[in-house]
């Protein structure tokens, strides 16, 4: 017998009632609001995010402002690849800064004073992106316009089902309608992010009235649920998939999809629904901890990264400029400097909200070296060329010098400019020898012409020298001797020493030093014969007055210490820091010496009376 399809739905809707089966379609997590599924990217995702966009490389600021009118032309407002393109062009337009400062500087300009010229690639980019950010506004509003459209839309649709809800005797008769109207909802897009749980659950809600009154057989809805297993189980497996995909930003955005699409299929008979959302979810949670720790490793790593150049940093601005004396310091000091910055270039990225920080304390530093070696560079250029013009002074003046024939004063006059020339500093490494070479050869062909002239005189002043010898020896052994005239001996031998003409030059300090040894030695001796005398005489005077001799030689040694104590008193205010100085202070101490012998022998006096 041929059934009709009236009698086919009637039938089966007979034994719907006869056989009912449990509807309600109790939604497990999978079919809560996206909210608990999708999470938001957080600032460092997007950052990652801008990475995976193909990578622009431009060689020119031009390319870049190129592309960017590509991007406005076409309509086309990715912001990853159009904060690409911003930081491409100001770091090409900040180079070009940083190369313009330091030319300036170079240049000799004060790096205060610089002030860049005005980019109209700069400006012409800027009113780009405020074309870029409009369009972008415009496509925000257009799309929140349509999440509004599609909000009404979605209300709309459960307006609808709740009517067929609200007529249970037709629920059967609008089964088409109803699927019909879950594939317009599938169909229709997103919806404002405030409105998306609330209609959802509504929705929900009344499609699981609308199953809860349909009484179909127990056939179509077991082929529904083999159905929607069907379809989910692919989603577990294309999850699981995604477990061990290489790439992590890929597959946490793929398995945003494979959530839309999980949400959007009916349900499963209830024994599996917890099984199948449980597989599906326990594949989700791996994909996103792999998406969670990926950016916490970065984070790490920008870190890491961040410790580095801080410590760059540091080790620049710790350099301390004012122990670079020499070139060779600073251009060891430059090499360190380009070591660092060379260094910087291979660390990594930093955290985004102190990455420009950071980037500009380390370029700060560095400037602060290169300015202050441009600073010394020039001062150094300045001092060279001044003592290039002193010491070229001082072979004008050695070159009038040479000719002359009046040896004494022009050689004092030599002397005194070699002296002179040792105290002005270096000049240029290049012409260094040629202004040593002319300083020297004048110098040289006047003492050549004075050897010439003045040999003869040589020979004197070495007869001369001989002389002196046998004076000091003569001296020497008039303190070896002694004498009863030698007071008269002495200043006998010294007028004779008196006599005798000049020595050789570089032999004339070390006699003379030999000679006043010499005459020291016999002073001291006469000094000690005229104080013992002086204290015999003391003593016989004082026993023709009637005064105790004891009291005499007592009061005259308290006279000899206080004298000594005067003279080592004034000796501590005198300065031996010139040759007058120390002269006087020779002078002092030998002085000093002459009252502590008179008053060694006023004290041996002083026993011998007393023993009396």
């Amino acid at each position: 017998m041929t059934l009709t399809m009236s009698e086919i739905e009637e039938t089966q809707l007979n034994a719907a009632v006869e056989n009912p089966v449990e509807e309600t379609i109790e939604t497990p997590v999978v079919e809560a609001p996206a909210a608990e599924v999708v999470t938001t990217e957080t600032p460092e995702e997007e950052s990652v995010a801008a990475s995976e966009t193909e990578e622009a490389t431009f060689s020119s600021k031009d390319e870049v402002v190129a592309r960017l009118k590509e991007i406005v032309e076409s309509g086309e407002t990715d912001r990853n690849i159009v904060d690409q393109i911003r930081t491409v062009f100001y770091r090409l337009h900040n180079e070009e800064v940083a190369a313009a400062r330091e030319a300036f500087i170079e240049g000799g300009g004060n790096a205060e004073e610089f002030a860049p010229e005005a980019d109209p690639l700069e400006v012409e980019f800027k009113d780009l992106m405020n074309a870029v950010k409009e369009k972008r506004a415009a496509l925000a509003a257009e799309a929140e316009a349509e999440r509004q459209q599609n909000l009404e839309k979605r209300l709309a649709i459960i307006e609808k089902i709740k009517e067929m809800v609200a007529n249970p005797d037709d629920i059967d008769k609008n089964y088409d309608a109803f699927k019909a109207l879950q594939t317009e909802w599938r169909e229709v897009g997103p919806v404002p992010a405030e409105h998306t749980t609330e209609t959802w659950k509504n929705y929900q809600h009344n499609v699981e009235q609308f199953y809860d009154l349909l009484r179909i057989n127990h056939e179509m809805r077991a082929y529904d649920f083999k159905k929607n297993l069907e379809i989910k189980t692919g989603l577990c497996e294309a999850a699981e998939k995604l477990t061990e995909l290489e790439d992590v930003i890929s597959a946490f955005h793929q398995l945003q999809k494979l959530h839309q699409e999980f949400r959007e299929t009916g349900p499963v008979s209830k024994e599996l629904r917890e099984e199948i959302w449980n597989r599906f979810k326990a594949a989700s949670t791996i994909v996103n901890k792999r998406h969670q720790d990926h950016f916490l490793a970065i984070k790490a790593e920008e870190e890491a990264n961040l410790a580095q150049k801080l410590t760059l940093c540091e080790t620049v601005e710790a350099l301390d400029l004012t122990a670079l004396k020499t070139p060779n310091d600073w251009e060891e000091a430059t090499k360190g400097i380009i070591a660092l910055q060379n260094q910087w270039k291979t660390i990594g990225y930093t955290p985004r909200k102190v990455n420009q920080e950071t980037f500009e304390r380390f370029r700060s530093a560095c400037d602060r070296f290169f300015t202050a070696k441009t600073e010394h560079f020039r001062a150094l250029r300045e001092t060279l060329a001044k003592n290039l013009q002193l010491k070229t002074a001082l072979c004008e003046r050695a070159e009038e010098l040479k000719t002359s024939t009046e040896w004494v004063a022009t050689t004092n006059a030599l002397v005194a400019l070699q002296a002179e020339w040792k105290t002005i500093g270096p000049v240029a490494h290049k012409i260094s020898d040629a202004i040593w070479k002319r300083f020297n050869g004048a110098c040289n062909e006047f003492f050549a012409a004075k050897q010439a002239a003045t040999s003869g005189v040589r020979a004197e002043e070495e007869a001369n020298l001989e002389k002196k010898f046998d004076i000091i020896a003569r001296l020497e052994k008039l303190v070896a001797e002694g004498s009863e005239n030698l007071l008269a001996e002495v200043k006998a031998l010294q007028a004779e020493w008196n006599e005798v003409g000049h020595v050789p030059f570089r032999k004339k300090e070390k006699i003379y030093r030999q000679y006043r040894e010499a005459c020291d030695k016999l002073y001291d001796t006469i000094h000690r014969t005229a104080s013992r005398r002086r204290v015999d005489g003391a003593v016989r005077r004082a026993s023709q007055q009637n005064v105790s001799p004891l009291q005499r030689l007592q009061k005259m040694i308290e006279d000899k210490k206080a004298e000594i104590k005067n003279y080592e008193t004034n000796l501590t205010f005198l300065s031996t820091k010139s040759k007058s100085g120390n002269s006087l202070v020779a002078d002092i101490e030998r002085r000093i010496q002459q009252l502590k012998n008179e008053l060694v022998d006023l004290k041996d006096k002083l026993s011998q009376t007393s023993a009396e």
